[in-house]
């Protein structure tokens, strides 16, 4: 039987998978209507990003939490974590790409996203650590 925390994780995946779709559209039509044939850079990052972010949830995260041994709650906050974290990741690069005001957001940063990308950080691979020791537990 398939837990509940679980089924929300494929649910979330086929949405992010659905989105990056959407994006997929957007970057084909940014492609047909340039004179070099190809889309924003970040249209391009958020395309790519979109999908293996979705894969990443379906094949990875939500076999994590079906055989996870801590509680449903551990499980979701873990999972939140990392999902919250692609989602924000995707939303920035669709941002950039609407932008079309930079090629390297590194390069032009602004300092006061050092906060956001340590929030990455921890929660991607907090969540990611979070759910291994659960399998962990459970499983080995």
């Amino acid at each position: 039987m398939i837990r509940t925390e679980t089924s929300w994780v494929l649910f979330i995946a086929g949405l992010m998978f659905a989105s990056a779709l959407v994006i997929g559209v957007w970057k084909w039509q940014q492609s047909i209507s340039s004179p070099d044939g190809t889309a924003h850079r970040y249209v391009n990052v958020a395309h790519s990003a979109g999908l293996m972010y979705s894969f990443a949830t379906a094949a990875i995260i939500a076999p994590l939490v079906q055989f996870s041994g801590w509680p449903t709650a551990v499980n979701i906050g873990a999972a939140s974590a990392i999902i919250g974290m692609f989602v924000v990741t995707i939303t920035n690069y669709v941002r950039l790409g609407f932008q079309a005001g930079t090629d390297n957001q590194m390069r032009d940063s602004r300092s006061s996203l050092r906060g956001v990308r340590e929030a990455l950080i921890i929660g991607e691979l907090g969540g990611t650590v979070v759910l291994l020791a659960g399998f962990a537990s459970a499983q080995l």
